[in-house]
């Protein structure tokens, strides 16, 4: 008879799908932790695995279960580690947290990893716009992932929304949007990740859902400019609702729908990235505020400040669809044309008097 200590472990394991989740940064140990909060207690709950491409990293959080990316968070027991890549195949979900300007690389190198079987859908977290292609998240995983004519096309989605790591990593009350142009594959990401303390809502508006998740990033950096300034909420506050125009503009004018922007993942994402003391790109937007340089800010930050490619990414749309996007070209100035903050606000300031217009 075995030992009664082996058959608890055996009667323990997971018994449903294989998730894994690629990215050892904040929303990547967020997401796996996510994963099994939700299952818990369920009798199908996930096998979770995190991947990550750097070796000491990976070492060290394998054998501490902690990072120095997410202070204090302690990664949730029975979540593998692995840094091998062909773990890969083994998926029955794959959760993509990495950063945008780095998908193409990483996902290169994984694809042949990646299972044959086009069922297994992928779902993103990454919010941002490539440099030179301006393709969304889910439009490169297609286009890497989209290569055999015979099969059916593979469920791609994403999971937006207000989501602060270090909050998510604390089990403060959240909600997300799981977009997919494929419902039941939004279907299923909401049941797999929502839990008592995380709402997920299914939205079919991958498009609408992506662009603000992206530009919102830019406004934050604009928003923490404010704060650097000590501009005041008054200001911060007539900024997001101006970002937001922006955001919705931009976003009509590709096609998304008007009603994205004024949910979870527009309005939602962008009101917590202005005004979270934790948020990355807002705290960029008050060092560049405070006098701060980008090139030496960036240096020492730990972290991808997806806001500061995006910025490119976003004015580059902005001028294929001819929409006026004044706030996103005054952070544009402020990044990479050598535009002092203070003037950069006081431009948008004396802008030619109009009335109001919202999308």
């Amino acid at each position: 008879m075995p030992h009664p200590s082996k058959r608890a472990r055996k009667h323990d394991r997971p018994t449903g799908p294989t998730v894994v989740v690629l990215g050892v940064g904040q929303m990547g140990l967020v997401c796996a932790s996510m994963l099994v909060a939700a299952g818990a207690g369920k009798p199908d709950r996930p096998e979770v695995l995190i991947w990550g491409r750097n070796a000491d990293e990976v070492g060290e959080l394998a054998q501490t279960r902690r990072s120095s990316r997410l202070p204090g968070f302690l990664l949730p027991d029975g979540i593998r580690i692995s840094i091998k890549d062909s773990d890969l195949k083994d998926a029955d979900l794959i959760v993509s947290a990495i950063p945008v300007q780095f998908m193409r690389e990483g996902w290169g190198r994984l694809k042949p990893h990646v299972p044959r079987d086009t069922r297994v859908g992928v779902v993103s977290v990454a919010k941002g716009i490539e440099n030179e292609t301006l393709l969304r998240p889910s439009q490169i995983l297609s286009e890497l992932l989209g290569d055999n004519p015979d099969a059916a096309p593979r469920p791609i989605g994403v999971l937006t929304g207000p989501t602060i790591a270090a909050e998510l990593a604390r089990c403060l009350p959240a909600t997300m949007i799981a977009a997919s142009d494929h419902p039941p594959f939004a279907e299923q990401i909401q049941r797999m990740f929502s839990s008592s303390w995380l709402r997920v809502y299914t939205n079919n508006d991958m498009l609408g859902a992506e662009i603000a998740g992206a530009v919102k990033n830019v406004i934050a950096i604009a928003a923490g400019v404010l704060d650097g300034l000590k501009g005041g909420y008054n200001a911060k506050s007539a900024l997001l609702a101006r970002g937001l125009a922006e955001i919705a503009r931009l976003g009509a004018a590709m096609g998304a729908s008007p009603e994205t922007f004024f949910g979870i993942a527009g309005v939602g994402d962008l009101a917590t990235s202005c005004f979270s003391p934790e948020g990355r790109n807002r705290s960029l937007g008050e060092a560049l505020g405070k006098g701060q340089k980008l090139d030496d800010y960036l240096k020492k930050s730990p972290y991808v400040v997806e806001g500061v490619p995006t910025t490119r990414s976003v004015m580059d749309l902005a001028r294929k669809y001819r929409v006026e996007m004044p706030i996103t070209a005054a952070v544009h100035a402020v990044l990479f044309e050598g535009l002092d903050p203070l003037s950069a606000i006081g431009q948008l300031m004396s802008r030619e008097l109009k009335g109001e217009r919202v999308g």
